[in-house]
């Protein structure tokens, strides 16, 4: 049970336990995807296939020729070689709109790909169950479902998930698509009340947009339903994703993003990157009410680790070093190894 205010932030990491591409792996995804010399030789893939009929689909909506477009397309594949992460290279390229708007249509396409071959599916394969494959215990929504519904009445659960905030890096909806089957399992309750609880109770932000709002919840983006592999609105779905630089510039929104990192009692960092420009997206200035920080550091080096030690005690206004806890731990089993504190 959630007692204290939370916010976690989450990045590939954690989406990675599902079978998420890492940023590594997203970027080599694109790289190979929009080499379209290949399109007419034996060595032609699927995914580039596609790619070239919502290439021509792209520079028809923008009015562009195809070549422009394929040529913005090799651009960022140049690009991809050498970035650490499409958001960055999307940021590196904010001069050129048409790279920006290729590189949204490759996330679009691959992380709706990604989602209908994860360990999370559409359904329960029995009806109450959770749509999750392998061993459920190891994934970090599962031990999220623990956390928020542990030892919570059904008439307060609201209550629990009005303690977190979810600020996603992800463009994935594996939180949203799961948590509803959480309560169902938790409460036996139907699947439709539980979504209503999780659209109206708990906050999540992502700051580069996400690939669709699910059918069920509440907004004006375009909708697509979970595991779709190519959504018949995928431009729509595109066109609203957010580069650094455009979420930079949106001021509400990185108001609201702040703000739930400045009013945390407690933040938990899991899978999350550190890349400088995320990092600036959730602070603004020193955070003045020293609050309790769990860093999974899974996959970092020794270097990285204690760079991420230094730079959130100065940024979180740590006053003492009880307050901050580093994990080597992959993010579900940081969930599972501080569920005490998580719950306190």
């Amino acid at each position: 049970m959630l007692r204290t205010r939370t916010t976690l932030i989450v990045g590939a990491g954690a989406s990675a336990e599902l079978q998420f591409p890492t940023n590594a792996e997203l970027l080599a995804r694109i790289i190979q995807g929009y080499d379209f010399k290949r399109t007419n030789s034996e060595t032609s893939t699927r995914d580039g296939q596609l790619l070239l009929r919502n290439i021509y689909k792209l520079a028809e909506k923008l009015n562009k020729k195809v070549e422009d477009v394929a040529a913005a397309a090799e651009r960022l594949r140049n690009a991809c070689r050498l970035g650490r992460s499409i958001d960055t290279v999307l940021e590196q390229y904010d001069h050129d709109p048409l790279v920006v708007a290729c590189g949204k249509l490759a996330i679009t396409f691959f992380m709706g790909q990604a989602e209908s071959r994860s360990n999370l599916k559409d359904i329960p394969r029995v009806e109450g169950e959770l749509p999750l494959q392998g061993k459920i215990a190891e994934y970090w929504i599962y031990q999220l479902g623990q956390l928020i519904t542990s030892g919570v009445p059904r008439s307060k659960i609201g209550q629990t998930l009005e303690q977190l905030t979810i600020i996603n890096f992800n463009y994935d909806r594996s939180v949203e698509h799961f948590l509803p089957y959480a309560l169902v399992m938790a409460y036996g309750i139907e699947l439709k009340e539980a979504q209503q609880v999780i659209a109206e109770k708990l906050d999540i932000v992502h700051p580069h947009g996400s690939v669709g709002r699910l059918p069920w919840q509440k907004g004006e983006a375009p909708q697509a339903e979970w595991g779709v592999e190519q959504p018949w609105n995928i431009h729509a779905i595109a066109a609203q994703l957010k580069s650094l630089n455009e979420r930079s510039a949106d001021r509400n929104a990185l108001r609201d993003i702040r703000l739930s990192v400045a009013s945390a009692k407690r933040l938990v960092f899991l899978g999350f990157g550190f890349q400088p420009q995320n990092v600036d997206l959730l602070f603004e200035n020193t955070l003045s009410h020293n609050p309790e920080v769990l860093i999974s550091t899974y996959g970092m080096s020794s270097g990285n680790a204690a760079t991420v030690s230094q730079m959130i005690r100065r940024l979180a206004g740590l006053e003492s070093a009880d307050q901050l806890m580093i994990s080597p731990g992959k993010a579900w089993e940081v969930l599972r190894d501080y569920s005490l504190l998580l719950e306190s």
